[in-house]
């Protein structure tokens, strides 16, 4: 399944990841820095669960994805779709998503949102 194809999903904000991140860098909290840190903190909590505390392995995904997503993408309907999202996001090709692989899972979901409210 393409990443443009996810479709708009909601998700619940965990203010004191945003909180604690936010407040342990020193910044002043607008909307653009709270988004940004939950984002780091979703990723570092999730990677931090088993091995490379840097990268999300296949469970971590799953579980990200399920927990975080798993209205939005079904994870748990059809377990092959991680392979698939990990097979699109892996980037380098060492079977783990990155940071960086990561928010392009992120950017194409916010793509997604945007178009469809722009429709809408």
């Amino acid at each position: 399944m393409p990443l443009h194809d996810i479709g708009c999903l909601s998700t619940s904000v965990r203010f004191w990841t945003q909180k604690k991140y936010i407040n342990s860098i020193g910044m002043s909290s607008t909307e653009l820095k709270t988004a940004i840190s939950l984002l780091v903190g979703v990723f570092d909590t999730y990677s931090k669960k088993e091995g490379d505390s840097s990268t999300l392995s296949r469970k971590e995904l799953k579980d990200l994805l399920q927990s975080e997503l798993g209205d939005a993408l079904a994870v748990t309907k059809n377990p092959s779709q991680v392979d698939n999202i990990l097979k699109d996001l892996d980037f380098n090709g060492d079977g783990q998503v990155d940071f960086t692989e990561y928010m392009v899972l992120v950017g194409a979901l916010a793509m997604s949102c945007y178009e469809f409210f722009q429709q809408s």
